[in-house]
Formats: structure tokens, sequence, C-alpha cells
């Protein structure tokens, strides 16, 4: 077993130390919120026939009031693919804790937004503040204070994040999350961006590009990429939050039902006991962990913000210098779509998440040490699940890489660093997703021209206006200025761009999807330009150089001697109005862009 590199142990200690306040305030109130649980004997005898009325099977059971009752927070729909199968997962589930002798409710539902539906419309800018949304209908859920645990049910975007975040304000309660998996694998994920491509250049149909699509998102489960929803559950397996190795067991096997039986099984033993409770499971070292998953993996850059924004939740100050350490630390040992050719189901099958696990333990490359919803440490998620010859749940021992060009050992990996990289410099910080970037495009410096809005960039495209070496800033598109959508419809025509020979990159205070690649882009630019931000100062033609090796961010332009372009009014129709108080007292995006957490003084 290898000591903790010694990166790794000096980011550990640096958030532990600028996080010791804010974290003995969070355990102390947990404490508190522990001592505080009703007592039902106590409570009016309205108050709990309210609370089993809907119950049925298990009215006598909740009236006895000496079993554990578990709170289902669930983000059920059937627009989102990923969360399709949890249409039938309450029932399943109360079935289960009854085979234990405890009950399970439904404390309430989420939204659950699908970026891939709402990418490049309106509707994406109400995205990002959907987290806070979502962490707020998960604080009203458990504000019944009728449960011993909470299940939570939750895969895509912001939906992990905003279950997390609601869910910790009641960390004094055990927590499991569970996922359902991913759709079986469809056309080639090259095939797929082949088809993107020729529509964007004029030369492909739209009866082609949808018949593409509707072959590569096809049934329920999540999307096959590695994106934000597949980080996402990346991340809950490193912080161990999962059911060790659920993470990526495709829906409607006999393996995901004995997983979910589990979840609920070992939420019910925890029911009651202090000793694996969520606020002591999310501690620096289990954030630490996801960052590490993250790097090692080449994630979502979403995560950038999400992580931040969960850390704050649990005490925890967690920062993208931490993680721009970190990821000179951590090597890449994963390329999964679109940092490489495979999708998830491919990454399962060539070892997954028990292999990257196991890795980095081995290297002292993550915390063994964090408690899990599991027994013991994080050991066992080293390991891959499978049913024995009675169909009973074991974890087997990984093996070598099924397939070294999506799976490699630490000793040996893809790069020697992380998956992402901080640039900074005159022009602000930033975000820049190095493991899905060839390294000879790791610098760019060219002329920039500057746009407001996606469809703007797209029209100077189409016209041929940007046919040359050019850096495209896309500003006006934070937290506080339109919510921060993801800008991925501009992955097409800039991979056209790059593809036709020409240096090019993409710069803004907006966000990306965790699909984006190719293209070097430094994203999540804060400040944001907003109230006078630097991309507010920049101008057509300022030379603008872009630097993953070095982590530059800048421009030749003297930005002092200028004013700031005019902040845009906001816009209002798709229920863009409603939003306006989260986009008005949101921070920024280093910070989690919340406006949540920083009115909370969290």
């Amino acid at each position: 077993m290898s000591e903790l590199n010694s990166t790794i142990a000096k980011v550990t200690e640096r958030v532990i130390e600028k996080s010791r306040d804010s974290r003995q305030s969070y355990l102390d109130l947990m404490d508190r919120e522990a001592d505080r649980m009703p007592d039902l004997d106590a409570v009016s005898c309205s108050n709990l026939a309210h609370a089993f009325a809907g119950a049925l099977e298990d009215q006598s059971t909740l009236r006895a009031g000496k079993s554990p009752n578990i709170g289902i927070v669930t983000a059920y729909n059937d627009m989102l693919s990923a969360h399709q199968p949890y249409g039938r997962y309450p029932d399943r589930m109360k079935v289960y804790a009854r085979e234990v002798g405890a009950t399970a409710q439904v404390a309430g539902g989420t939204p659950a937004m699908c970026d891939g539906v709402t990418q490049g419309e309106d509707g994406m800018e109400l995205s990002l503040f959907s987290r806070d949304v979502i962490a707020l209908s998960t604080g009203v859920a458990l504000s019944h204070q009728m449960y011993s645990g909470m299940a939570l049910l939750g895969i895509c975007d912001k939906i992990v994040p905003g279950l997390m975040i609601g869910a910790l304000r009641f960390g004094h309660l055990p927590a499991v999350f569970v996922p359902s998996g991913p759709m079986p694998s469809g056309i080639a994920n090259k095939e797929k961006q082949r088809v993107r491509q020729l529509y964007a250049e004029g030369k492909a149909t739209r009866a082609e590009l949808l018949e593409s699509e509707s072959a590569s998102y096809h049934s329920p489960g999540t999307c096959t990429f590695f994106g934000t929803a597949n980080s996402n559950q990346m991340m809950m397996e490193m912080m161990g939050m999962h059911v060790p190795g659920s993470a990526f067991i495709q829906p409607g096997t006999k393996l995901r039902q004995a997983l979910d039986r589990a979840a609920v099984h070992r939420l019910v033993e925890l029911a009651g006991t202090r000793e694996r409770t969520m606020a002591k499971m999310v501690d620096e070292k289990a954030i630490i962990n996801a960052a590490i998953g993250l790097l090692a993996t080449g994630g979502s850059t979403n995560h950038a913000i999400h992580i931040p924004a969960m850390a704050r939740a649990a005490g925890v100050q967690f920062d993208w210098d931490d993680l721009s350490e970190l990821s000179s630390a951590v090597p890449l040992i994963a390329r999964v779509y679109p940092n490489g050719e495979g999708d998830v189901n491919h990454f399962h099958a060539a070892g997954g998440m028990g292999y990257v696990i196991r890795e980095l333990l081995d290297a002292g490359l993550a915390h063994r040490d964090i408690l899990t919803v599991w027994d013991g440490d994080l050991s066992t998620y080293g390991k891959e699940p499978g049913l024995d010859e009675n169909d009973a749940l074991d974890w087997r021992d990984v093996g070598e890489s099924g397939d070294d060009t999506m799976l490699k050992p630490a000793s040996d990996p893809f790069q020697p660093d992380g998956g992402m990289r901080l640039v900074q410099g005159n022009l602000g910080r930033g975000c820049f997703k190095s493991s899905a970037v060839a390294e000879e495009r790791y610098t760019i410096e060219a002329p920039c021209r500057v746009f407001e809005d996606q469809p703007s960039v797209v029209k100077a495209f189409k016209a041929g206006e940007l046919d040359k070496d050019v850096v495209v800033v896309v500003r006006f598109q934070g937290p506080r200025a339109n919510g921060m959508p993801e800008l991925h419809k501009l992955t097409p025509p800039l991979g056209v761009l790059q593809d036709r020979g020409y240096r090019v990159a993409l710069v803004t205070d907006g966000r990306m999807s965790g699909a984006s690649g190719k293209v070097p882009a430094a994203i999540h630019v804060t400040p944001e330009a907003l109230g006078g931000g630097p991309l507010a100062k920049l101008r057509d033609g300022d030379i603008v150089r872009v630097c993953a090796n070095t982590g530059e961010l800048s421009t030749t332009a003297d930005l002092d001697s200028r004013e700031p372009a005019a902040d845009p009014a906001p816009e209002i129709g798709v229920g863009r109005e409603l939003f306006a108080m989260f986009r008005n007292l949101a921070d920024g995006a280093e910070q989690g862009g919340s406006a949540m957490l920083k009115t909370a003084g969290l």
C-alpha cells in the first residue's frame, strides 16, 4: 500500500485548515439537528395521521413507530432518459424496505432538466440555477422530519449536485445515492460526431442528423458519453456514496436490481445510528476524492463549478487553486468519449470504476480512509460487483485493463497530469479541459472575434468570417448575465474550423457541455463580463493567448484604458424572468455560481 502522494496530502491539509471554522460550524449544526429530531411519541396525532394516510400497506408499521422509515427523494421524469427508470423505483424500494422490517415513503420530487433537450435553446438559461431549485426541493421534501435515512434518486447534470447540497443540510441522517445506469451503446461516437460536423457544413440533411442522433440517444438510461451525468456517477463512487460499483450497471438487469435492493437494505442498517451519517461521510477527503476522480478520468468541466458548491454545503472550502494543484499530481488514466473512442459501457467492460479506484488507491493517489455507505473504507470500491451462482451480490477483483486505449495503470498513464487546468491572467481565471484537446493545441494565440451570443457565432461561421486563426470570445454568458448556459452548440462549427487547419480557441464566461471536447477552450472565465469584467473590454482584433502549458489567459490589449461594453438587458420568456433573483444574487463561477449558498452565508 503506497503512501499518500505528497501533493495530495498538501492540498488536503490546506483544505482542512481553511475549512476549519466553517466545517466545525456545519458539524455542530448537524449534531444539534440530530439531538432535535422529533420523538414521534410526542408529535401531534394529527400530524402523524397526515404522514401515514397515504402509506396504505405500511400504515400499521408506521403507526407503531419502531422501524426505520426511509425518505425517498426522486428526480423522476420521462423527458430525461436517464431518469425514466426511476418511475418504478419507489414501489420496488418499498418492497425492499419491508424485506428488512422497515418502511419507505416518497418524501418528495425534484425537477430534473435534460440539457440535451434545452441545448442551444432559451431554456438552457435555467439550467445552472435548476441545481439550486433541486437543492431547495430536496430541503422541502425532507422537512417533514419523518425519516431515518435518505435515498436519493438522481443521475444527471445538476440533479446530483442539487440533491447533494439539499441533503447535506439534513446530514445528521445517513444517505445513499441510487443510480439507475446507462442506456445500451448506440452508434459509434465518431460517426455521431462526423454527421454533426457535416450538418454544420451544410453537407448533411436535417433528416440525416435526426437519424444519427436518434441512434445515439435511443432508450431509457443515461446517455453513454462521459459528460456531466456520468461524471456525477464516477464522483459518487469516489466519495463512497453508492453501493460499490453501482454507477454503470444498465437498467433492467438482475445485477442492477440486486444493487438497488442492497442500497435500501444498507440504508436501513445505518438508520438510527450516528456512525456513518452523510455529514461525517462528505468531508474534506471525500470532496478531494471527487476532484481526483474527475481529473483521473477526464470528467466534465461543469464540476469545476459543482464541486465547490457541494463542498460549501458541507462546510468545506475548495477552489480552483486546489483543483489545479491536484491536477499536477493526478495522472489521466481513463479516456472515455469525448476524450476517447469508447463510451461508458465500454469503460465499464474494460474495468470501469473498480479499476480506476484500485489504481488510484494502490498508487497513493486517493484517500482510502474515508467513511462510505458500505463497510470499511474505499477499498471495496476498487472491485467490481457481480452475482454468484445463487444470484447473491459479491465483489470481485478487477484484474488488468480490458482495453488499454481506454484504461491504463497509474504507472503508465495517458498523460502525467489530470484532465483539467487553470488558466489565468489579465482576462481573469478560467478552466481548460486538457484531456479532450491534442497537446499541439494547448497554446493558441490569435486575433479575437467578440460575440455576445451563440447564434451570432454560428451566423459568422456560415458567412465564412471565421475562416482564419481566431480566438472566439463569447461574453455575457456568466451566472449573473443569463444563468451561465452551456454553449455546446458552438462545438460543431469550431470543430469544422479546426479541421480546416485553423488555429482556433474559445474563451467564454459561460459553460460548455460535459460532452464538449477537441477545440481548446478557456471556459467559466471569472470575473464574468457583466458588471465590467475583463472580457467586457475586449474588442475585435485584440490578440488573445490561451495556453494550458503555462496556465495563461491574457491579451496584449491595454484593457485599463478602455470602458467595458454595456451590460445587456436580461431576456424574458420561457420562465427566465422567474429566475431574476438567482441571477441578481449569484456569486462567481469559482464559488459555484449560487445565489442560494451566497445568501445563506455558506
